[in-house]
């Protein structure tokens, strides 16, 4: 395929559709510089984004822990996905909505008087982990940690938390995995670099608490639906000496909506029933 930025198509940019090879922004930019952003990934099934508006609070509150209030209510954002996916009449797509500080008057570490500026873009997107979901995901285990909250606002959805994720994930890459758990800053097990993740044992579920790293909608949502089928869930702090004694394990979210996990490290686990019905399931839940 083309690159990212040579597609036919339509992109949303403050409140308009624009070409896609138009919707550029200046060298100046402050996020390209400072980080100054934060986004949302989403995903479209039959015409229908799952949970579109709750990612669009997402993206507002994520705004606000970044000191940046968005100009777009939670109905005009909405709106705005809707319209660009009509655009490029997409019916089934991955929806990537972002916000940033804009080019402008500042150009330090402050940027109180730049723009607030929003773009919506979708296209067709497979399986994030390939063929993963049917023999299971092999992880690297990163050599980053998800930073202390007192370090970082890690209830955000922002892009400037993702660059270890983005280091660990071309280690892990580079050694023949598709992706790396991270510990968090105290040494427990916290996530994917861009997934949360889940465990079996004895019939019932283990998954980190979310109090270091972003509490995912997808996450949210299997934790429901495993209550919903009466099946015990754990949200704790979890020992990496715990993986030894694991069966089963998936990651959920957005991109790689539940997919197994078939190693990590040097721990096995096996794609096991309740891996695959939740991940059915799922998959049900969100094309209803």
């Amino acid at each position: 395929m083309a690159g990212y930025d040579d597609r036919d198509g339509f992109i949303w940019m403050d409140g308009a559709l624009v070409d896609w090879r138009s919707a550029n922004v200046h060298i100046l930019t402050h996020a390209l510089h400072y980080a100054s952003s934060v986004f949302e990934g989403e995903r479209c099934y039959n015409g229908k984004i799952f949970k579109g508006t709750e990612h669009s609070e997402r993206l507002r509150k994520s705004g606000e822990y970044l000191d940046m209030v968005l100009p777009w209510s939670v109905a005009e954002i909405d709106a705005a996905k809707d319209a660009v996916l009509k655009a490029n009449n997409l019916t089934d797509a991955y929806v990537r909505a972002i916000a940033w500080r804009g080019a402008g008057e500042d150009m330090g570490v402050a940027s109180s008087r730049n723009p607030i500026r929003m773009a919506i873009a979708v296209w067709t997107w497979g399986s994030y982990y390939g063929d993963a979901k049917m023999k299971g995901a092999k992880l690297d285990i990163a050599k980053w940690k998800r930073p202390s909250p007192e370090t970082i606002p890690h209830a955000a959805k922002a892009a400037g938390l993702y660059m270890i994720c983005t280091m660990s994930k071309h280690a892990a890459e580079a050694k023949g995995c598709s992706d790396a758990m991270m510990f968090d800053y105290r040494g427990y097990v916290a996530e994917a670099t861009g997934a949360n993740i889940f465990f079996v044992k004895d019939g019932e579920v283990h998954t980190p608490l979310a109090d270091a790293f972003l509490n995912g909608i997808t996450r949210q949502t299997v934790i429901g639906m495993l209550k919903a089928k009466g099946i015990t869930v754990h949200e704790r702090h979890i020992l990496p000496a715990e993986l030894e004694g694991f069966e089963q394990c998936w990651l959920t979210g957005t991109a790689a909506e539940v997919t197994p996990v078939g190693s990590i490290g040097d721990y096995s686990f096996e794609v096991g029933a309740l891996t695959r019905e939740i991940a059915v399931d799922y998959e049900k839940l969100v094309r209803a």
